[in-house]
């Protein structure tokens, strides 16, 4: 028997109650429609001229009808008898190498052939400019080309600054559109001022370069559209400002405040920047944003598939498994770190066998004198938290939350032969 084995055999792993957290459900109930609807009333399409090269730029988050979104702009750029194609619009995801930007965009169901329109992906970037603070403003070759440049992308808080605009069409345009160059020079100051940085640079790209409309989408807690807005070149930073306080409004969390040990089955490039969003977690990567849960121990249990294997963001977890470690691409997760300049996310935590040393080793760590008393909660991931487990001990606390209904019966975790949990 192992050393750590023989630390962690007694620990107990409380029962579990499966509950359901209630939140707004306010859903678009034909979002595409909406989107083609708004492309029509909002007076932007007749900027789009016909034979002209218009780029949309495409980003890696996983979000909602994200595919359907791309060709419904697509289709009325091509209406208006120009010649649309993709841009994938990441910064420095997907490895920071043009063949893994389209490999992330694919796991979207965003290809050539589903779009018809061709994907021009590279990581060449050309100097537009520079801020008064002397960052250089870097745009992607392809996109400055264009004739026109259109943006899509989700409005949410950030996951590591507090400002007035967060993660949305102006970060897009600045970090995503600027590839790996133009994300590593948005960061190159830290995100203690990022805050003021993201808007200036996409202003700046903004006046420099066509980009001619955003596509802003709002999400509602359960990962669907409940908003659709498309905003003229003019007016993204104004009115992104409003959509960023109704995104907040809209965040799911965990409704406990107060956490012995928080389990998340799956972190991911497409579930967060950070793997999982701190949003939810209540674990930042850096001073400059709070909220959340006050967790004592945190375990990340496995990737995601789409995220092919960057695993930026376990490092902000305190245990982990050796399968996420074996699936982690440590050169994709590393050029996270060394573009955003915030390491410790790329640091890998602790790490234990499997699913059940994992837990164990985060109920022994979590600071309470009776394990047996321990408050767990455990999730799939922070998109995805309408539907969670909660150990006994926080049953009384859920009875008395209106939002919260108890699913189950307590009953004990089950692991497989491997250690890992059942799914």
């Amino acid at each position: 028997m192992s050393v750590l084995r023989e630390l962690l055999n007694d620990i107990p792993i409380p029962q579990m109650v499966k509950i359901r957290q209630k939140f707004d459900r306010t859903i678009l109930d034909n979002p595409l429609q909406e989107l083609a609807d708004k492309l029509e009333s909002s007076g932007v399409m007749p900027s789009i001229l016909p034979g002209q090269q218009v780029a949309v730029a495409v980003g890696s988050r996983g979000i909602a009808n994200i595919a359907g979104f791309t060709k419904t702009t697509l289709d009325a750029i091509k209406a208006r008898g120009a010649h649309p194609f993709i841009v994938p619009c990441m910064g420095s995801h997907g490895g920071a190498t043009a063949e893994g930007q389209t490999e992330v965009l694919q796991h979207f169901g965003i290809t050539e052939e589903t779009m018809g329109a061709p994907i021009r992906s590279s990581m060449e970037v050309v100097q537009i400019d520079q801020l008064p603070n002397g960052l250089p403003v870097y745009v992607d070759r392809i996109a400055s080309e264009a004739d026109a440049i259109v943006v899509i992308n989700r409005v949410k808080p950030h996951t590591a600054f507090r400002g007035r605009i967060e993660s949305g069409i102006m970060k897009m345009i600045a970090i995503g559109l600027g590839k790996q160059k133009g994300a590593e020079a948005c960061h190159q100051l830290g995100f203690k001022y990022m805050a003021e940085n993201v808007p200036a640079m996409a202003n700046l790209m903004i006046e420099k370069l066509p980009i001619v409309f955003g596509v802003a989408l709002v999400e509602n807690a359960y990962d669907e559209t409940c908003q659709v807005e498309v905003l003229p070149a003019a007016e993204i930073e104004a009115r992104e400002e409003l959509l960023l306080v109704e995104a907040k409004s809209r965040l799911p969390k965990i409704l406990f405040d107060e956490i012995d040990v928080l389990v998340i089955d799956y972190i991911g490039k497409n579930i967060s920047g950070d793997g999982m969003d701190p949003n939810v977690t209540g674990r930042y990567p850096t001073p400059y944003a709070h909220g959340g849960p006050e967790v004592s121990k945190m375990v990340v249990l496995d990737l995601t598939h789409e995220t092919k294997g960057n695993a930026n963001g376990v490092g902000t977890a305190d245990f982990t498994t050796q399968r996420l470690v074996d699936k982690t691409n440590l050169e994709f997760t590393y050029a996270n770190g060394l573009t955003s300049t915030v390491c410790a996310p790329t640091k890998i935590a602790t790490t234990l066998e499997n699913d059940f040393y994992a837990i164990k080793a985060a109920v022994k760590t979590c600071n309470i004198l009776d394990y047996t008393t321990c408050k767990l909660v455990r999730i799939q991931d922070t998109l995805h938290l309408g539907e969670i487990e909660i150990s006994v001990n926080l049953l009384d606390a859920a009875r008395q939350h209106p939002d919260i209904e108890i699913l189950s019966e307590p009953y004990d975790l089950l692991f497989n032969a491997e250690g890992n949990l059942r799914t």
